[in-house]
């Protein structure tokens, strides 16, 4: 059996698992996620607080979607127990966050401001005027959304100018040398 796939998710209390027409309904105190199981191979069961994903064959797709869909369901589970969050640092003279509402104002040394407005199901926190979260329950959407947040000024070799991740390090190049 596939070595992610096989591992079983352990329910903790308050958090529900349904599996019903290739449909899986993670509900938590946070929220409720769903995933749709593509592959008719692949089951899910729910014994006594434990999901088991199994699998119909051993053909190497079918393997490859048994670890991937157990590894789904278990970002699923993480995101409405605890949920996801990402912390992205705004380095440069001048670059700064500013929450207005629902949305942030960036500052990050273009001509104009960049407005960012979060998607349903994603919550938008300044930490600081240079430090900026990204909260949800959704794995993948929290991912994506910081990404897009980064797109926005990456950062750049020479002095580290951009958006980056709170853990992120910024590989830094020499500058020119002044040969004679």
């Amino acid at each position: 059996m596939s070595r992610i796939g096989r591992l079983p998710i352990k329910l903790n209390n308050g958090i529900s698992v349904e599996f019903k027409d290739g449909v899986v309904t993670v509900k938590g105190p946070k929220g409720t996620l769903t995933q749709a199981i593509e592959n008719p191979k692949i089951g899910v069961s729910v014994e006594d607080g434990v999901v088991h994903v199994t699998r119909a064959s051993e053909e190497k797709a079918v393997k490859a979607a048994h670890g991937l869909y157990r590894a789904l369901i278990h970002n699923m589970v993480v995101g409405v127990e605890k949920g996801y969050e990402k912390s992205l640092v705004i380095a440069g003279v001048g670059y700064k966050a500013v929450a207005q509402g629902n949305k942030v104002v960036l500052s990050v040394g273009y001509s104009h401001t960049v407005d960012v407005v979060p998607p349903k199901g994603i919550e938008l926190a300044v930490v600081s005027p240079t430090e900026i979260c990204v909260k949800g329950i959704d794995k993948v959407q929290v991912g994506q959304f910081a990404a897009d947040i980064k797109a926005i000024r990456k950062p750049e070799p020479y002095h580290g100018y951009g958006i980056r991740y709170k853990d992120e390090t910024i590989i830094r190049k020499e500058g020119k040398s002044n040969a004679k």
